[in-house]
């Protein structure tokens, strides 16, 4: 009898409820206010970066061309979250379809391995343009710039892939109540009435390797960096150097 009402109740929960800030219920008008105000500067923004950069030929380099992704990526980043925690603030809680949720959630995880795949590309290309700046433009092609985003977006859409199917395919029995703002991969494991210890290490060895490659690069790009810059003899040259590596690349070829 027991299995057999657990059955039913799997079947029932086609639905999830996210609980927001539920115990906030005081602050949820300033909340919501505070988070749409930052919201609509930060989708703003990214849109003005996205405009200048499309629209000034001076800005056709690599750096505004990953930077013009990384706004993009921003926008849709947000865009995943924020207008359905927005609507928790209003109505204290918000209804998610299954299917919803896991979108929310698959998008939520891709758009984090690209942020860090894209991060990752920028400070190759930094390194690049510091190490050596009169190969640099011939290396950072308009080709190879397209190559490297397209990959970061591709491995950023199939990395996430295999935990949601699985996540797909668990049974949800004990509650339909996410204690959070968004259909996160922690709170949703929880409402499962199956040992979940299979997928917990599965998505551990996803998040380490998509997550620990980029993370080697950028540290590796960094070193070569500061090393570089480190060496060039004069003051005025180091200044330079650093310049360089926040700004424009190709001001780098008058510091050697």
């Amino acid at each position: 009898m027991a299995g057999s009402a657990q059955e039913n109740l799997t079947i029932v929960i086609t639905e999830f409820i996210l609980l927001g800030f539920g115990n906030l219920h005081e602050l949820q008008t300033f909340l919501f206010m505070a988070c749409l105000v930052i919201y609509l500067v930060t989708v703003t923004g990214n849109l003005l970066i996205i405009t200048v950069v499309l629209a000034d030929g001076c800005l056709h380099t690599p750096m505004y061309f990953f930077l013009g992704n990384l706004s993009t990526l921003e926008i849709c980043y947000t865009s995943t979250i924020v207008p359905k925690m927005l609507r928790t603030f209003l109505t204290f809680w918000e209804m998610v379809p299954f299917l919803g949720c896991l979108a929310q959630l698959y998008i939520f995880g891709s758009m984090r391995v690209i942020e860090c795949c894209l991060l990752s590309i920028m400070s190759y290309d930094r390194c690049l343009a510091i190490y050596s700046p009169l190969r640099y433009a011939a290396v950072m092609n308009f080709k190879v710039c397209l190559q490297l985003a397209v990959g970061c977006w591709v491995t950023g859409l199939l990395a996430p892939l295999i935990t949601v199917v699985w996540t797909s395919r668990l049974p949800f029995c004990a509650s339909n109540e996410i204690d959070h703002f968004f259909c996160d991969f922690v709170p949703l494991l929880r409402l499962s009435c199956t040992d979940t210890h299979v997928i917990q290490s599965l998505s551990f060895i996803v998040c380490a390797c998509v997550g620990l490659i980029p993370f080697l690069l950028t540290l590796a790009s960094y070193y070569k960096i500061i090393l570089t810059i480190w060496k060039i003899p004069s003051t005025t040259g180091k200044l330079r150097g650093f310049s360089t590596f926040l700004y424009h690349p190709y001001q780098l070829a008058e510091v050697h």
